[in-house]
């Protein structure tokens, strides 16, 4: 077989020294599996083969991924496992089946420990050229494969990951090969030290600084310490891994008594409640973009409801002001709109979210429909409260002037804003709507307007509104350049499932009690979903027990490591089992190895 010959640099060849050696390639293609009463659609299952085979930039001739959301691509084409690894854990694990393949790996070799094998390191093995760009990134498979759920946290906990191969000049390879080093990567930082850095407490920020300055590292995981590095050093939980974590402190757990103190008419469907703390004292402040959660008991209801709210208001004042669109058939936002009075009592959970406005120089565009112009017209205020001089460009929708809530408010702050503009689309303008004055653009905000406006490249979009105008929105700015870094979605419901591996992630039905008699244990309450339910014994998790009712999730390892199911907690306390290899943000909670000591109420 012709193969295509890259030259290895002078210097590489200079280096070249004995690593290792292939002992087993292993291809497998994808198949569905059944797990947990699920179907898995997995590639983890490999086997060895005979013979030469060819390595392409992608994959191994005959293998293929499951799931090329958390595996396969360039950066993560070959998964390398050492036999000195399988040895520790045939005794840790006390098992005495393991083969070759058996942790999903495409190459078992000896040699090549993880705890000296660094980041950027290139390895000859036949006639094809390698580069190490990332530690393996553990989910839930690996361990399905071997029918042990806590493998993946075993992994990382014990330095044991494994790591990924980029192809850099496609060949042959086959069982026996010699490997062979002919580069050290810069910076020389193991696969060990790198997954520790991110999955491991402590992060420490000169070593995050170092490994960016590893060319060879994988984006994702550049991306993961650029938001490291980027975040304060006093915020809680690993932004590494999730978007759930802290920004700010959280004011206060639980909920807090406020009371009504104003309410505002913004359109024929919106009203604004401002809330005061009860006690007369200044509420804590929130970031721009933050909201709360709000816990009232409706006439005609017997339990209370909780419903989250964006801040629309300017975050410096000594009150909240939340903004609720009448919607058909709502029972909460029907008791706030026909009921609710100055001087009600409320109970207000404290402000918490991470869509919040970003710091630094760059173009902003705060891009909303309907009442999603909420939690971008309270970033407005904070950009007048900081005297910004960025570029600010408010894109918004409509129906007509009837609909069009804050009008006023915005043209008054994009007034004291030196560098700002402003789009109005009206889909339905009223008669007495006048084109120029009231509204810029008939028609809905979309495709055609977006592609118009020029949007420079640096710029970071804000988008919230009805999930299928955000879906469109972020497609079309993503295929002007934007990168996906750059745009920041905000969504008033619960968000949507994230089950890899596991077909389509929406849920066939609203969230419901799960079958069967009803538990007896503390009350869990999914607030998005709007449902309370009582736990049930036997139950391993609060993640399962959310699969049982249908409420959307998000997760990957289900061990305590990716941190994909860090939730926030704005009630309660819980108990983990197994403990997580890093602890989530203060006031949140990581549903996966989680359970209820009490009765828990979570944004979910």
């Amino acid at each position: 077989m012709l193969v295509d010959r890259i030259p290895v640099a002078a210097d590489d060849h200079a280096a070249a020294q004995p690593a290792g050696r292939l002992v087993s390639v292993n291809v497998g293609l994808p198949r569905d599996v059944e797990w947990h009463g699920q179907t898995v659609h997995t590639g983890v299952w490999k086997y060895p083969v005979d013979g030469p085979r060819m390595v392409r930039k992608l994959d191994i001739d005959g293998d293929g991924q499951g799931d090329l959301g958390g595996h396969g691509g360039p950066h993560r084409a070959v998964l390398v496992y050492q036999l000195d690894s399988y040895q520790h854990w045939r005794e840790e694990l006390g098992r005495h089946d393991l083969v070759h393949g058996n942790f999903g790996e495409n190459f078992t070799v000896e040699g090549l420990p993880d705890h000296q094998v660094c980041i950027g390191d290139r390895f000859e093995i036949g006639s094809a050229l390698f580069e190490v760009s990332q530690p393996r990134v553990t989910c839930y498979r690996v361990g399905m494969r071997l029918g042990e759920p806590r493998l993946p946290a075993l992994l990382v906990s014990h330095h044991r990951p494994g790591f990924y191969l980029r192809v850099l000049r496609e060949g042959v390879v086959q069982a026996g090969d010699p490997v062979v080093k002919v580069r050290d990567g810069d910076e020389q930082m193991t696969v060990a030290d790198i997954d520790g850095l991110l999955y491991l407490p402590g992060h420490p920020r000169a070593a995050i600084a170092r490994a960016l300055r590893i060319t060879a590292l994988s984006p994702g995981w550049q991306g993961s310490f650029q938001s490291l590095l980027a975040t304060p050093a006093d915020v809680a939980g690993n932004v590494g891994l999730s978007d759930a974590s802290n920004v700010l402190p959280i004011a206060w757990t639980g909920f807090r008594q406020f009371q009504v103190v104003g309410i505002d008419h913004e359109s024929s469907t919106i009203i604004s409640v401002r809330l005061a703390e009860a006690d007369g004292e200044p509420a804590p402040g929130a970031a721009p973009g933050q909201f709360v959660a709000l816990r009232l008991t409706p006439d005609g209801t017997t339990s209370p409801i909780i419903r989250s709210y964006s801040l629309s208001g300017d975050a410096g004042l000594a009150d909240y002001r939340i903004s609720v669109k009448l919607e058909p058939h709502g029972v909460f936002s029907g008791f706030i709109h026909r009921h609710l009075t100055i001087g009600a009592p409320v109970e207000l959970a404290a402000p918490r979210g991470s869509f919040i406005l970003k710091p630094g120089d760059g173009p902003v565009l705060l891009v909303s429909a309907g009442v999603g112009a909420t939690p971008l017209l309270a970033m407005l205020h904070g950009l007048v409260n900081a005297k910004s001089t960025r570029r600010v460009c408010w894109l918004y929708g409509a129906r007509n002037s009837d609909e069009h809530p804050f009008a006023a408010e915005v043209r008054s702050l994009l007034a004291e804003l030196p560098q700002s503009s402003s789009e109005i689309c009206y889909s339905a303008p009223l008669p007495t709507d006048v084109l120029g004055r009231d509204y810029q653009h008939q028609g809905r905000l979309d495709d055609h307007l977006l592609r118009g406006l020029a949007i420079p490249p640096d710029a970071h979009a804000y988008l919230c509104g009805p999930e299928s105008f955000m879906a469109d929105v972020g497609s079309t700015l993503t295929s002007l350049g934007l990168p996906s870094t750059q745009i920041s979605t905000e969504r008033f419901g619960a968000r949507p499932a994230l089950t890899p591996g596991i077909g389509a992630a929406t849920a066939t039905r609203p969230p419901h009690q799960p079958a069967g008699d009803p538990g007896t244990g503390p009350d869990i309450t999914f607030s998005r979903s709007g449902l309370t339910v009582p736990w049930r014994a036997g139950v391993n998790s609060i993640l399962e027990f959310a699969e049982a009712c249908d409420v959307p999730t998000r997760w990957s390892c289900r061990t305590g490591i990716c941190h994909t199911c860090e939730t926030g907690l704005l009630a309660g306390t819980v108990d983990y089992e197994p403990a997580p290899v890093d602890l989530p943000a203060d006031n949140n909670v990581l549903i996966c190895c989680a359970r209820p000591k009490e009765n828990v109420i979570l944004d979910l």
